[in-house]
């Protein structure tokens, strides 16, 4: 089995940048769902430097606090749920380990937040596990008792994780601190998109059914603000000065950008690409027919720029982080997800790239 192939041109490029003595770029991870791989993609160019292959449908991507490695969640189907996760080398590309998770199910969310805890959710059991991904080992279990416990974002002080429930519709606060503290309150209809603002002072949430978009004070879940946003808002997510929030509305096909600190609408942008010439056959296309469905979401480290994963066109699209302007349009097959940034640089002799 190929472990990673790093492709002939991206690695002249690298090299080129490496020897002319270029600050360190960024590396665009992405996470494709139906080919069972995280992506190492140059932004600068759209070239993927390297391909590894994880576990059975994938969905979301955390990076360590490093920056060396990161961690994506194999969520697997209705049909076959998925019990594990992919912890992935971003220096020399290659799954190191995969861990099970097993009796909990469907891991989702995750959030690499010390340099040996991550936080996953497992809607298959309505739970947030903590694991040390070094050992593969599960320290902690925590119940939600919430329906479908999707995604999960840990304070910056990292003694609290979030989760955002969809069936429930509500967040469950849980305390990291030892104390095993939960707690739960009601949000909105398919409560999905959650984001800690970089302070710690704020959650934020987006309720896809109802269309809204909810601000919680960290440390008491009391409800500060919200704003009607309708078009299925699914992702949100800060800048790294937490000046800006951004959301992705998977009905509408936009991304919304929010003043931070007041929750003030800024500017939107309509996500218009071509759809992959099978979307209509894919599992999540009843979502929203006819959309392109932008998802995943990720800000990069300098607060440049926004990626946004077209999942149903099989493309990531680089957004100006100011202007929402369109910078490029970068091809990704096989469903494109979950993203991150990382300042890390594949490291390795170059192969000629294989087909997927």
């Amino acid at each position: 089995m190929r472990r990673w192939a790093l492709c002939g041109a991206a690695g002249w490029l690298v090299g080129l940048a490496l020897l002319a003595g270029a600050a360190r770029a960024d590396t665009l991870l992405v996470v494709r769902k139906s080919a069972d791989a995280l992506d190492f993609v140059d932004p600068g160019s759209g070239l993927r430097l390297a391909s590894v292959p994880v576990g059975f449908a994938p969905h979301e991507v955390s990076v360590s606090p490093d920056g060396r490695l990161a961690v994506v969640s194999n969520y697997g189907t209705r049909e076959r749920p998925g019990t594990t996760l992919s912890v992935v080398d971003l220096e020399q590309p290659r799954e190191l380990r995969r861990v099970d998770l097993a009796p909990h199910t469907r891991p989702h969310g995750v959030a690499w937040y010390a340099p040996d805890r991550v936080a996953v959710t497992t809607e298959g059991s309505q739970h947030l596990l903590v694991v040390d991904p070094r050992t593969g080992r599960v320290v902690s279990t925590f119940e939600t008792g919430q329906e479908v416990s999707h995604m999960v974002a840990v304070a910056g002080d990292a003694r609290h994780a979030y989760v955002a429930n969809i069936g429930s519709g509500s967040v469950t606060a849980v305390a990291l601190d030892g104390t095993g503290s939960v707690r739960t309150v009601a949000t909105g209809r398919g409560t999905e998109a959650i984001a800690v603002r970089p302070d710690g002072s704020q959650v934020w949430l987006a309720a896809r059914a109802d269309g809204t978009l909810v601000r919680l004070v960290a440390a008491s879940l009391e409800r500060v603000g919200s704003a009607e946003l309708p078009g299925i808002p699914i992702r949100v997510v800060f800048a790294p000065d937490g000046s800006r929030a951004y959301v992705t509305c998977a009905g509408s096909a936009e991304v919304v950008a929010f003043d931070g600190s007041t929750g003030r609408e800024l500017a939107r942008r309509r996500i218009d690409v071509p759809l992959a010439a099978n979307a209509a056959s894919r599992p999540f296309a009843g979502l929203a027919a006819g959309s392109p469905l932008p998802i995943g979401l990720a800000v990069a480290p300098d607060g440049g720029s926004v990626f946004v994963a077209a999942t149903m066109a099989d493309r990531v699209v680089q957004l100006d982080a100011a202007s929402l302007d369109v910078l490029r349009t970068i091809e990704v097959g096989g469903e494109p997800d979950g993203l991150a940034l990382t300042r890390q640089m594949p490291k390795a002799e170059c192969h000629a790239c294989t087909a997927d």
